[in-house]
């Protein structure tokens, strides 16, 4: 037992070298990108208690690198468990299979600013203001990378955990049914999205069934694609495809806007 841990947790922290970096430019972007957005009085108040603006970005470094290496280890455990741990690798027949789905899945993101846009005013207000480079560095790491840590690579995988020991204890890895991790993506999807909406309410001040449809949408429906790729090929094509996705929309979004 104690040698089981003792390799599994020399892997986990050996392929989290991989995150790191985005961990530290995801979680210094997140800062950047908060501050941009958020009103004098709120500044005000973060100022006066961490003293300056390089004190808040190395605090909100420091969260992510601190979250996302937890929940990588406790989820590289689970993981193991659920026959989900795959090497951290890229092959070229996959990506064929995947960068196409990708562009794709990204066309349609942007496709909110020329759909909801004309559907929902503050939206086509909200994307008219432009992008920013920390929230389009923060979207690509901290999205793409991060999110997928929590969302997917534990979220997800606890949820699975769960599953297995209420259906399937005796079952190995091996053997897993596939309801098991299909349940699992729809309910993180789900969570997800839940999760948007205290900040969509407060950027739109009221909630409108096409207000909560849109939340749901972009939000739920995508993270179905990116928990099927992690079950099928691992959470690093979760991660591509997360980080695809918004990498093409904001292009595109740039091209337009």
């Amino acid at each position: 037992m104690k040698n089981y841990v003792r390799s599994t947790l020399k892997r986990g922290l050996k392929t989290y070298l991989f995150i790191l970096p985005f961990a530290l430019i995801g979680g210094y972007s997140v800062g950047v990108y908060t501050m941009e957005h958020s009103s004098p009085e709120i500044i005000e108040s973060a100022l006066s208690q961490l003293g300056s603006y390089q004190a808040l970005y190395a605090l909100t470094t420091v969260q992510s690198v601190l979250y996302s290496l937890i929940c990588w280890i406790i989820g590289y455990f689970i993981n193991d468990r659920l026959g989900l741990v795959r090497s951290f690798r890229f092959s070229k027949e996959l990506l064929k299979k995947i960068c196409p789905a990708i562009f794709i899945l990204g066309i349609l993101f942007a496709s909110d600013y020329f759909i909801m846009g004309r559907l929902i005013p503050e939206v086509a207000a909200d994307y008219e203001k432009g992008i920013s480079v920390a929230y389009f560095i923060c979207s690509l790491t901290y999205g793409g990378v991060i999110e997928e840590i929590l969302l997917r690579w534990f979220f997800m995988s606890v949820i699975g955990l769960i599953l297995v020991f209420l259906f399937q204890r005796k079952t190995s890895k091996d053997q897993l049914p596939d309801w098991i991790f299909i349940t699992a993506n729809v309910i993180a999807a789900l969570v997800f999205s839940a999760g948007h909406l205290p900040a969509t309410v407060m950027f739109f001040g009221h909630i409108t069934p096409l207000i909560l449809f849109r939340c749901f949408l972009l939000n739920g429906s995508f993270a179905l694609f990116f928990g099927r790729w992690f079950r099928k090929y691992g959470i690093q094509y979760a991660m591509l495809g997360h980080f695809g996705v918004h990498l093409i929309a904001k292009i595109l979004l740039l091209w337009v806007l």
